[in-house]
């Protein structure tokens, strides 16, 4: 009786730590290559990733906690970057995908006026990246917003926004 007795207190334990998740942190801080105007100014709303998780029941997506605001990017170049997603908690895993929602508030100065800088992707972009692991003691992922390449003017002198964002360095 007794050996059943710890023979079922081992079980639990054991099934219990199987159960258990790991969590690491990660945090994405972003720059911008140079570009050709005055100010680029967005809006960012929330930072997401989609993780494959190791434990398969933690997959999906996931809101981090993010640093709102309007950011001018070109203040942000060469060593220079701010903290867009910070002490996130996630499962140990690969991330798949993150997304950027951007706010309405995005403008480009050119020649000391302000233009309005509509998304065509209804105020959202997603950065898909590939086999970006999270280890145990976390990850800190360096994003490049080109700014450059994300302005387009239009024929009848409007701009627009197509966000063009890629991993520079992981820290």
């Amino acid at each position: 009786m007794k050996n059943k007795i710890l023979s079922l207190l081992a079980l639990s334990v054991l099934l219990f730590s199987c159960n258990k998740s790991e969590e690491a942190s990660l945090r994405i801080r972003m720059t911008d290559a140079p570009g050709d105007y005055q100010e680029v100014n967005v809006e960012i709303e929330q930072v997401s990733a989609q993780i494959d998780a190791d434990d398969p029941n933690q997959s999906g997506w996931y809101d981090l906690p993010t640093n709102q605001g309007i950011y001018d990017l070109l203040e942000y170049q060469d060593t220079n970057s701010f903290e867009v997603a910070y002490d996130a908690s996630l499962p140990v895993g690969v991330i798949t995908e993150l997304r950027f929602l951007l706010g309405d508030a995005n403008t480009v100065l050119v020649d000391s006026v302000y233009y309005d800088l509509k998304t065509p992707s209804g105020q959202q972009s997603g950065l898909k990246i590939k086999n970006v692991n999270i280890p145990d003691d976390g990850v800190e992922l360096l994003i490049d917003f080109d700014a450059e390449a994300s302005v387009h003017q239009t024929g009848n002198g409007k701009y627009i926004l197509k966000p063009v964002l890629k991993v520079v360095d992981t820290l």
